[in-house]
């Protein structure tokens, strides 16, 4: 089993920052790379970013690109999500999920090929 808690949200003015924090347990030996998702009322979830264990290879979403920059803590099996000038746009509710050595070797942004979702946590920017 695995399990991931997401932590860091809350509410922000625009131009604000914040720092997402995802912890990964249980068997995570199988883990291929992390990835951010966001999901906001009504709209499918979105891709924003996301980072492999091993070599770091990072993948970021054209609509978060030189604001928000994913890393890795590998001894802590935790990946942040540094969050920069946001803008309301960014409210969502935001999750990481898990993509399994077994079936990926590369990064993508289709949420179908992640595993283990988190319970997610909410990023609110006000105007």
């Amino acid at each position: 089993q695995v399990q991931l808690v997401e932590s860091g949200g809350g509410l922000v003015q625009a131009g604000g920052s914040l720092r997402l924090s995802c912890a990964a347990s249980g068997r995570t030996s199988t883990h291929y790379a992390m990835g951010w998702f966001r999901q906001a009322p009504g709209k499918e979830r979105e891709f924003v970013a996301a980072i492999s264990w091993s070599r770091g290879n990072t993948y970021y979403a054209d609509s978060v690109k030189g604001r928000i920059t994913i890393s890795k803590d590998n001894n802590k099996n935790t990946v942040y999500l540094e969050m920069n000038s946001l803008k309301p746009e960014d409210t969502a509710v935001y999750y990481c999920g898990v993509l399994e050595s077994l079936y990926s070797s590369t990064l993508s942004d289709d949420p179908r090929k992640y595993y283990y979702w988190g319970q997610g946590t909410q990023v609110t920017v006000s105007s």
